[in-house]
């Protein structure tokens, strides 16, 4: 089975049932979908800075769990370095956590899947799947 990473953007689309999560129904198809362990952080900030009730985080959680998260390791923040470094030497701005979601995918040589190319630009080697 193949393995695809998910940004964020992406795991927002399909538990919002967003009309965009339509766009990756077939690039996800018969894929282990991954999540960065950055993404479960910015996910897991959702309901706190939105103040949401029980029922919603018990939906996003029950959401979360059909995600297998990539842990952080050496590797891992050995990758993120080297991106940091490299998009910006090449006269790109990578926010921090992109730059673990795009390490992830880098580490694991596998597919990203984003809505957001535009914020990958300056990473070499990254297999992006995007329909924007």
């Amino acid at each position: 089975m193949n393995a695809v990473v998910l940004d964020t953007d992406v795991v927002s689309f399909l538990f919002k049932r967003h009309s965009a999560a339509v766009l990756y129904t077939a690039d996800l198809a018969g894929c282990a979908p991954l999540i960065s362990f950055m993404t479960l952080a910015e996910l897991e900030r959702w309901p706190l800075q939105a103040k949401w009730g029980p029922e919603k985080r018990r939906l996003l959680a029950e959401h979360l769990k059909q995600f297998a998260v990539t842990p952080w390791d050496r590797a891992l923040c050995a990758t993120w370095a080297e991106v940091m470094t490299i998009a910006r030497s090449r006269g790109f701005r990578i926010d921090s956590a992109d730059a673990w979601i795009a390490a992830t995918a880098l580490l694991y040589q596998i597919p990203l899947v984003t809505h957001n190319r535009d914020d990958y630009r300056g990473v070499q080697g990254l297999n992006i799947i995007c329909h924007a």
